[in-house]
This record gives C-alpha cells, structure tokens and sequence, in this order.
C-alpha cells in the first residue's frame, strides 16, 4: 500500500522541516526521517493511529509535536494534515 500526501499535507510537512531548519540546525533532517518513517510504517500497518473521525485516524510523532491525519484508501493511504498540535482541531476538514 502506497502513501499520498495531500498537496496541502505536503505542504504542511516542507514549511515546518524548513522551520526547524531556521530555528536550530540539523532537527530539520530528524523532522524529515521521522515523517519517512511513519510513512513506511504506515504502508505495512495502515490500521496504527487512532481513530479521530469517521474514517479518518492520527498517528502521533515521537520527537515533534505533529500527527499525520490519515485515511486508508483502498490502494492508497491519504495523509490529509501534517498537523502541529496547537493547531485548531479539525482544520483539516475542507480539504476532504
């Protein structure tokens, strides 16, 4: 099973790594690793997060205060938000 970002998920996920580039050299690249990984942990089990929504889950970053908001397709898994977590709750919703 593959991994989509919404375009702006995609976004979300290149201005924070820029912002932690700005701010204290290096996390920027931790922030990048970590979101690859739950991508690819994702593809093998795309039922982890927790559901938040009708059909749609959160899988909660272990270094940064993000969660990738989600639903599983059924050749796909969609990550709708790379969302901070002192974001507005729900935000999200107009993109789906």
């Amino acid at each position: 099973m593959r991994v989509e970002f919404h375009p702006e998920a995609q976004t979300e996920f290149i201005e924070s790594a820029l912002y932690y580039e700005e701010r204290i050299p290096g996390p920027r690249y931790r922030f990048i690793v970590e979101i690859e990984y739950y991508s690819r942990l994702l593809q093998s089990h795309p039922g982890l997060g927790q559901m938040v929504e009708n059909q749609f889950r959160h899988l909660v970053l272990v270094q940064f205060p993000y969660s990738l908001i989600y639903t599983i397709e059924s050749e796909c898994i969609w990550v709708v938000a790379v969302a901070h977590h002192h974001k507005r709750h729900g935000y999200w919703h107009v993109r789906i």
